[in-house]
C-alpha cells in the first residue's frame, strides 16, 4: 500500500484504499446484478420467438460428401450454427479474420452436446478449398460447405443461427450477426473488463487513457506479433500454424470489418 494513496498515476485509474475501492466496486455491482437480469430476460423472449421451417434435406458438403442439412445435428434436437464468410480463391491469410476470431474461441462443443445441442460451421466457399483451410487452422469442429443453399442455411455469412429438428423437420428459431456474434468470443468478455478494454475508439474510456483505434485493429498482425492489416498480415491464430511466414497478397482487397 503506498504511504499517499491518493496519489494519481497518469494514464491509470484513480488510486483508492481498499475499503474506497470495495465501496466503489459494491455500487458497480448494483448495475452488473440488473444488466444479467435484463440478459435472462432476452434470453427468456429468445425462447418465446416464433420458428420457420427450413428445409432440412437441403444439400450441404462435408468431408464425406453431400449430406443433408439435418444431419448435422448428429442425432441431437438443437443445433447452432456459425456461417463464416469466405473469400473464393483467397490464400489462407486472406481468408475473414472477424470469423477466424469466433470460430477460434470454440474449438468443440462438448459441453453444448452433454446439453443436447451439436455446434457446426457452415460456409459459402467450394468444399476444397474449405477443406484445406480447415486442415491448415487445426479446427476441430465439423465444417460444411453450403454453396448454393438458400437462406437461412446458406447466404448469411457472418451469422450465429439456432435450430430446432422435430424429427425429420428443421426449424429456424434464433439468429443474429454483428456484435450478436460476440457470445462466440469468451475474449470480449474478458477485455471488457480490464482497465484499457478493447482498445477501440468507439468505447467511451476515462481521459489519459490509452487511444482506441479501429475496430477490430488487432486481429490481424505482421510475422513479428504487429497489429496489421497489411498485405503479409494473417489473422492472429494462424501465425502459431507450423512453418507460417509472411505472404505478399491477402489475395482479396479490402476488409469488412
Amino acid at each position: 500500500m503506498p504511504e499517499d494513496p491518493t496519489i494519481t498515476l497518469p494514464g491509470r485509474p484513480p488510486l483508492a484504499d481498499l475499503a474506497t475501492w470495495q465501496a466503489a466496486r459494491d455500487e458497480l455491482l448494483i448495475r452488473e446484478k440488473a444488466h444479467t437480469r435484463e440478459g435472462d430476460a432476452l434470453a427468456a423472449a429468445r425462447r418465446r420467438l416464433p420458428m420457420v421451417e427450413v428445409d432440412g434435406t437441403a444439400e450441404v458438403v462435408g468431408p464425406d460428401g453431400p449430406v443433408p442439412f439435418a444431419s448435422l445435428f448428429e442425432g441431437r434436437d438443437e443445433l447452432v450454427t456459425y456461417q463464416h464468410m469466405w473469400y473464393d480463391g483467397a490464400p489462407h491469410q486472406g481468408q475473414c479474420e472477424g470469423c477466424t476470431n469466433a470460430v477460434w474461441h470454440l474449438k468443440d462443443a462438448v459441453y453444448l452436446n452433454a446439453r443436447g445441442v451439436s455446434l457446426a460451421i457452415v460456409t459459402e466457399g467450394e468444399w476444397d478449398e474449405v477443406a484445406a483451410f480447415v486442415e491448415f487452422m487445426g479446427y476441430t469442429q465439423p465444417w460444411y460447405s453450403v454453396r448454393g443453399v438458400a437462406a437461412p442455411i446458406g447466404d448469411r455469412m457472418g451469422h450465429l443461427s439456432c435450430f430446432l429438428r422435430d424429427g425429420d423437420r428443421v426449424f429456424l428459431t434464433y439468429s443474429t450477426t454483428g456484435r450478436g456474434t460476440e457470445r462466440f468470443n469468451g475474449s470480449f468478455g474478458l477485455l471488457d473488463m480490464t482497465p484499457h478494454g478493447r482498445g477501440e475508439a468507439w468505447e467511451d474510456n476515462p481521459e489519459g487513457r490509452p487511444e482506441g483505434q479501429h475496430a477490430c485493429w488487432y486481429w490481424r498482425s505482421s510475422a513479428d506479433g504487429s497489429a496489421s492489416w497489411g498485405p503479409t498480415s494473417r489473422p492472429v491464430p494462424q501465425w502459431t500454424r507450423p512453418a507460417v511466414t509472411a505472404e505478399e497478397t491477402l489475395g482479396r482487397h479490402g476488409h469488412p470489418c
